[in-house]
């Protein structure tokens, strides 16, 4: 992907899997090599007819090949050493969501704790008596029988 982003504003030529090529202006690209181009030749698959395009959008999964100056080629040889920099520039800090500093922390609470025994809490709720005579939280949300 860094290719094709350096490959930006520069030249270049896409063959779609279905023959066709197109020569023009690489404008922007994304994560899934979907291209937006500029000032475009199209040809056709048997190479007869011409299109002059203004702009146009390639999908991803349509390319076959590409074609690049090699001097795109060597602006991307100098890049990754300015990624690697950026790299060890967020090296150590936290990432993702995580699970939080204490135990059963972050999303999901931890593992087990439910059904009878201690709570997280250390309390145990079993021995606790709410109106009716149950156990509390029993039967929420039920009428009692009398």
């Amino acid at each position: 992907m860094a290719l094709l982003r350096t490959a930006q504003n520069q030249p270049m030529m896409v063959e779609l899997k279905n023959g066709e090529t197109y020569s023009g202006v690489l404008a922007s690209c994304d994560g899934f090599m979907n291209l937006h181009m500029r000032d475009i030749v199209c040809t056709s698959r048997d190479g007869e007819r011409f299109w002059k395009i203004p702009e146009c959008y390639v999908r991803g999964n349509s390319i076959k090949y590409l074609r690049l100056p090699d001097e795109v080629i060597d602006m991307v040889k100098d890049e990754p050493q300015t990624r690697k920099e950026i790299r060890q520039q967020f090296k150590g800090r936290a990432r993702g969501r995580g699970r939080g500093a204490a135990p059963g922390g972050g999303r999901g609470g931890g593992r087990g704790g439910g059904r009878g025994g201690e709570g997280a809490s250390g309390n145990d709720r079993a021995g606790r008596r709410g109106p009716g005579g149950g156990a509390a939280g029993e039967g929420a949300g039920k009428r009692q029988r009398g």
